[in-house]
């Protein structure tokens, strides 16, 4: 009987000193997930810290969560540019929408869509904004054609209006209020 005690005391030993070893050598899927996250601060026209957007890579695109105050209240276009830089007052740094199919603008224009384009977001009557969506048109990976993360980066607009999904280049979204740069 006490033979059996030990092997099994010697079993569970092997098996502690299996499991800490393999935490050390092999991080776990959710400390690599957050490695592959990017957090992009978004400011205003003014420069100011207005918000964050979390980028999260996923098998066919990326998700995207946008937590912004101070803004319009009312819907308002959003979209990935193709420059990493956000220099205020109008953001003219961050370059047009990413597009490098060549498309038009808009989910709903035949010769559309840029892969930049996402849905419009909803701010409240307080001026904040909690948006969640998905886009599977764009890619974390450094070396793709439609990566976010493509040398020189990109960035995450806000327009001052909704996007209406048709018109070429940007939807009649009017000018830019918010941005990110994507590094």
């Amino acid at each position: 009987m006490q033979m059996k005690k030990t092997a099994v005391s010697v079993c569970l030993a092997a098996l502690g000193f299996f499991l800490l070893g393999s935490m050390f050598l092999n991080p776990t899927a959710d400390a690599s997930s957050k490695e592959d996250k990017v957090t992009v601060e978004i400011i205003n026209s003014k420069g100011e810290a207005i918000g964050t957007a979390l980028i999260t890579p996923k098998d066919n695109g990326v998700l995207l969560h946008v937590e912004a105050k101070n803004l319009p209240p009312g819907i308002h276009g959003i979209h990935f540019h193709e420059t990493g830089k956000c220099e205020a007052p109008d953001f003219a740094s961050a370059g047009a929408h990413l597009n490098p199919t060549h498309k038009q603008h808009g989910f709903n224009n035949p010769k559309g869509f840029h892969d930049g384009d996402l849905l419009n977001i909803q701010v409240g009557p307080d001026g904040t904004v909690k948006a969640d969506m998905e886009s599977k048109n764009v890619t974390l990976a450094k070396n793709a054609a439609n990566s976010l993360l493509k040398a020189g980066g990109t960035a995450l607009v806000i327009h001052e209006k909704a996007d209406d999904y048709v018109t070429d280049p940007s939807g009649n979204s009017g000018g830019r209020i918010a941005c990110g740069a994507i590094q």
